[in-house]
């Protein structure tokens, strides 16, 4: 019987994990290699959704040299960042596509009517302020109004706007965006600052 023999292998030892995979996992990508490819790795910009695959010795070569943005010019890459904010999809303010959604494509008037019946702002949503209705507006402490400030949002600002504004913040001037630069360090400790601040009173 042949040492290498698969009845030899099942008979006298268990077979190496390797041995098993063989056939079933494809081999590493890695020029000259022979091992499995058991960790996929991204092929970068443009080719989304293709991998190669690599031993664990090489997918941490590749790791340690892989660069999405590589070959992009840098003003290109800043779109795309503020882009990956909104997921790449298109945005506008409330109300300002509307028409788009009405089958005559023609821009509704304020105050119209609905199911028959006079519609109505009842909380100013979308800055009537002809509603005795309405909420009043809240008083904040003067290091609260500071503190959205520095968020760049004024005191009308609700909880759900606070915290998109936070995660975007944070996205646009944490060092991993900005190629490990600590240039905006001191801007971003502001922000989380003024955030922690506004989510303590409640405000977020």
């Amino acid at each position: 019987m042949k040492l290498d023999s698969k009845y030899f292998d099942s008979i006298r030892v268990k077979p190496s994990e390797d041995r098993i995979l063989r056939g079933r996992v494809p081999e590493c990508d890695w020029p000259g290699c022979d091992g499995l490819g058991r960790h996929p790795a991204p092929k970068g910009r443009d080719r989304e959704g293709e991998y190669y695959h690599f031993c664990m010795e090489h997918v941490r070569q590749y790791n340690k040299s892989y660069n999405y943005f590589d070959g992009m010019a840098d003003e290109d890459m800043r779109e795309w960042l503020e882009r990956n904010i909104t997921g790449h999809r298109p945005t506008w303010r409330v109300g300002a596509n509307a028409w788009a959604f009405r089958p005559s494509g023609k821009t509704p008037r304020s105050g119209g009517y609905r199911h028959g019946r006079p519609w109505k702002d009842h909380f100013d949503l979308f800055g009537g302020g002809d509603d005795k209705s309405a909420a009043p507006r809240r008083r904040l402490l003067g290091a609260h109004v500071r503190a959205l400030e520095a968020l760049g949002l004024d005191e009308s600002a609700d909880k759900a706007t606070i915290k998109a504004q936070y995660k975007m913040l944070v996205k646009r001037f944490h060092p991993d965006i900005n190629g490990g630069s600590r240039d905006n360090e001191e801007k971003l400790r502001q922000i989380i600052d003024a955030y922690h601040m506004l989510r303590k009173a409640g405000l977020c």
